[in-house]
């Protein structure tokens, strides 16, 4: 794949998404989780903390105890992470210390002076023992006598928090995020093969349009099948009306060739019937210019509408033919004629050398390519045939050859490289035009024998056709 690819495009874009989708569903995971066990750890210092109010009295002599202590060990520990304080609200305005756990040491919580609501329990964060942050949990309680008379409304407002370390919090979702990463990676396999599946069905029908596309163009189908999806259904009507139309002119193109070379046999008939008057009046020299110019253009229309068919793409659906059977056709021919009969014609076919080709395009273009040995040929042609796909027609004569920087120049329209002989130039251009018409190729090299070799490849015909 490419960057002009539109399954990579596609691939990369699935795969920015997916990466996205993940990222932010981890972070949210990981959020919603540290806010779940905050909310967890909130209600157990809640708990904690109304155990605590359960717990404390005032002595005899006037001061604050907690009897029962709380049972939770870790308020015993030094710097445990788990801590309790009271304060005592008029003490604490005049500077005079807390009742705090074990574990606080020497470190006193710095309650903000907010206003409670007696019985509301506040949240906060505060710094702890060493500057870690803690998660408080106060509230504010009054103490009264039991001996206290009805109307007697004093009594002791204290003050209480329960604190936890943060960091058992965010341990807590490191180790959820940690555990997370791998079924996240799952996932990731998972989306990205589903992607992979999604691309590959969303791009089927392009592929089934260039599948049909290329059945048209090897001529086994006319149309592009229209069952599509509705998204496709717009190119294939449009590629459709193309082939439509183009076929239309390429019929308009076969009817104006063939007006025209009717049109032409006219004027060469009289022509040729104006050489047989002038030879029958004694100018037998202008007769024959007059003969060899009417045969020369009449072969020139013949090989024009050759061309013409095969340019426009004209050839039959599973179209075949035989080359060997071909070659030896054409060679029965070329024997009866001077140039073919002084030359000794070496055949070697395989079986099976079938090649998609309509006969009469077959036999135009090896018929061209032989006229071309036997007229350069000194006295042997030899002629290979190898089955397979592609079918390949080696020709090699004896001749004298073509200069090693002429031979790409073979099969140019027109080119002649020696005048010495007849010829129009127009043979290897037709073969090479045949060739190439159906998908093959024809290239020239220098022959052992220091003549030309001629190589056709032909694409072959599909079995059973």
């Amino acid at each position: 794949m490419t960057g002009r690819s539109l399954r990579a495009r596609l691939a990369v874009a699935g795969v920015l998404s997916i990466t996205l989708a993940l990222l932010v569903a981890a972070l949210s995971l990981v959020a919603l989780f540290e806010r779940h066990v905050e909310r967890r750890i909130g209600a157990e210092l809640t708990s904690q903390l109304n155990q605590l109010a359960a717990a404390v009295r005032v002595t005899a002599d006037g001061g604050l105890a907690v009897a029962p202590r709380p049972a939770d060990p870790r308020f015993e520990a030094p710097l445990s992470g788990l801590y309790w304080q009271i304060d005592d609200i008029p003490a604490a305005q005049a500077g005079l210390g807390a009742l705090r756990s074990r574990s606080l040491w020497d470190t006193e919580l710095l309650l903000p002076p907010d206003r409670l609501t007696p019985g509301s329990v506040h949240a906060h964060v505060l710094p702890g023992p060493g500057g870690r942050p803690l998660l408080v949990r106060e509230r504010s309680i009054r103490l009264v006598p039991a001996t206290r008379a009805p109307d007697d409304t004093t009594g002791r407002s204290l003050r209480l928090a329960v604190a936890q370390d943060r960091a058992e919090l965010i341990a807590a979702r490191d180790a959820f995020a940690g555990d997370m990463v791998p079924y996240l990676g799952v996932i990731a396999l998972l989306l990205l093969a589903a992607t992979w599946v999604q691309i590959r069905i969303g791009l089927a029908p392009l592929e089934a349009v260039r599948r049909g596309v290329n059945a048209v163009r090897a001529g086994r189908a006319e149309r592009l099948p229209e069952q599509h999806p509705d998204e496709v259904r717009p190119l294939v009507a449009e590629v459709n009306a193309l082939l439509a139309a183009r076929e239309q002119a390429v019929t308009q193109a076969r009817s104006w060739t063939a007006d025209l070379a009717h049109g032409l046999k006219t004027p060469l008939s009289a022509l040729a019937a104006d050489a047989e008057r002038l030879r029958r009046e004694g100018n037998a020299a202008v007769a024959a210019d007059l003969d060899q110019l009417a045969c020369h253009m009449r072969r020139r229309v013949d090989r024009e509408l050759i061309r013409a068919r095969v340019r426009a793409g004209a050839r039959p659906r599973q179209a075949h033919a035989d080359v060997t059977a071909a070659l030896q056709r054409l060679l029965r021919t070329l024997k009866r004629t001077p140039d073919g009969a002084r030359v000794d014609w070496q055949l070697t076919a395989a079986d099976g050398a079938v090649a998609a080709l309509a006969d009469d395009d077959l036999l135009e273009l090896l018929g061209n390519l032989l006229e071309n040995a036997a007229k350069w040929a000194r006295s042997r042609v030899d002629i290979r045939v190898a089955a397979g796909d592609p079918v390949q027609v080696s020709i090699e004569d004896d001749g004298p050859g073509v200069p090693a920087d002429q031979l790409h120049r073979l099969g140019e329209r027109g080119l002649r490289l020696d005048e010495r002989k007849a010829g129009s130039g127009l043979g290897l251009a037709i073969a090479r035009d045949v060739a190439e018409a159906y998908g093959g190729s024809l290239d020239f090299a220098r022959a052992a024998s220091g003549g030309l070799a001629a190589g056709v490849r032909l694409p072959a015909a599909p079995m059973g056709v």
